[in-house]
């Protein structure tokens, strides 16, 4: 939506004419309306970005317009037309959340001036409740941080990316930092300067999602209790953000895909098209083909999202970045502390089922709960332990050395554990699983004085 949308409501037809025609000359997108009652029943029906509004008019005057205004589009900023010797009254409107008002007769550069100073106050309120929502988010890491090559060749496309207005289909599973690639895009894009709106499909109920990304009008639900703008409209311009795209509901993503196609879309109980220019970054955990065949996901929804494949690996695929993150998080919540060497080869060598997110909680809490400057592997959590005794612990190589034999026996020793759990202590099979004979097995048990 480029032009700003004025509501005139002037029962006065010469007046009313000469500022929508000037209005209009000014770029503005103008309606009218020749009394109270008319201007009641336009904003019963759209959102408007300014309200222009005479005190005195016939079947409904201008506190009527502007107590209306306020209970259906509180975002909407109001101004007052009063004629000569009754500034009282518009005082008075301005006390009730009227933006200004105009005394008649007016110079039509007045008219600018204010016009243009209220649109400006209701951008800047608009970021500032934008600001509060993102502050009131708990803290997140904002730098791509990664040591992997896996992890370089997608960060060296993203420039690339971001020039480009397709959509992007982000995979990957849970807390590898789908919304930190989303966010790198949008600020490497020409839409930086625009908003990052995000909006997680999984939080809402199939209306309530509705409603947050289109927007609803007064009276379209039980609890539409004023006119809203959705997530579509704030993102004009800039970036929307569709987190959990998987959960989706099957009735809404019909809805999606229009916008996607034409870039036109409706508000919960509204009856007029919106135009936006958004570019929709998607994300999910889940794995979309599946879900189109099992009927859970539209097909054609899929391929206008997924014009821009982005796939970042789990964190166990790219274990390189596991110090640097480490160190990072260990900063951030206790810059006072180090982690030993072997505490780090223990997080480096666990699953991390729950990726970067898991690893930050982990750090966040072994910083909080280990008194000593130094974190080592009995401060770490029993499971992490636990995980990692099953597999072979291969340390880096420092110039204080290593002790070569025993570090071969040690992932012998393991290997041969393992193997034996797998076949259920079975010795034949066991050795079959790790190319040996069964006298070179059974003389590795004596050794390592393992017992069945």
């Amino acid at each position: 939506m480029d032009k700003a949308k004025i509501l005139i409501a002037e029962d006065e037809k010469s007046m009313r004419e000469v500022l929508e025609i000037f209005l209009q000359e000014e770029g503005y997108e103008t309606f009218t309306a020749k009394d109270g009652k008319e201007a009641l029943e336009m904003l019963e029906r759209d959102i408007y970005d300014v309200v222009i509004t005479d005190i005195k008019m016939p079947r409904a005057d201008g506190f009527e317009v502007l107590k209306k205004t306020k209970e259906i589009s509180p975002q909407t900023v109001v101004i007052m037309i009063t004629a000569f010797g009754t500034t009282e009254s518009a005082i008075e409107a301005i006390k009730l959340g009227a933006y200004d008002y105009i005394e008649k007769p007016f110079k039509i550069e007045e008219i600018r001036v204010v016009i243009k100073r209220a649109l400006e106050r209701k951008r800047i309120t608009s970021k500032l409740s934008l600001l509060s929502e993102r502050l009131a988010k708990p803290p997140e890491l904002h730098d791509i941080l990664y040591r992997s090559d896996k992890m370089k060749a997608l960060v060296e496309a993203l420039p690339r990316i971001a020039e480009s207005n397709s959509s992007v289909l982000i995979t990957g599973e849970s807390g590898v930092g789908k919304e930190l690639f989303a966010r790198a895009l949008h600020r490497l894009s020409p839409r930086a300067s625009k908003e990052f709106v995000t909006v997680n499909c999984a939080a809402f109920p199939e209306g309530l999602l509705e409603s947050e990304l289109f927007g609803h009008m007064k009276g379209a639900f039980t609890d539409a209790h004023y006119n809203k703008q959705g997530l579509f409209e704030i993102a004009d311009g800039g970036t929307l953000f569709l987190d959990e795209i998987g959960d989706m509901p099957l009735s809404l993503q019909a809805k999606i895909l229009r916008v996607l196609e034409n870039g036109q879309f409706r508000r919960v109980g509204g009856v007029t098209d919106i135009k936006v220019d958004v570019r929709i970054i998607a994300a999910t955990n889940k794995d979309l083909k599946k879900e189109i065949e099992k009927g859970r996901f539209r097909e054609d929804l899929y391929y206008r999202l997924n014009v821009i494949p982005i796939h970042i690996p789990p964190l166990r695929e790219r274990r390189e970045d596991i110090p640097l993150l480490v160190e990072h998080f260990v900063k951030k919540y206790a810059p006072q502390k180090r982690i030993t060497q072997e505490a780090l080869e223990v997080l480096k060598n666990y699953s991390w089922k729950g990726n970067v997110r898991e690893l930050e909680n982990v750090i966040e809490r072994v910083c909080l709960l280990t008194k000593s400057d130094e974190i080592d592997t009995k401060d770490l959590p029993p499971e992490l332990i636990m995980d990692t005794k099953e597999k072979p612990i291969v340390p880096e190589l420092t110039p204080s050395g290593i002790n070569l034999d025993k570090l071969v026996e040690d992932i012998e020793r393991q290997y041969i554990i393992k193997a034996l759990k797998l076949t259920q202590n079975t010795k034949v099979e066991a050795a079959k699983l790790l190319g040996l004979s069964f006298r070179s097995f059974r003389y590795r048990l004596k050794k390592y004085n393992i017992e069945i």
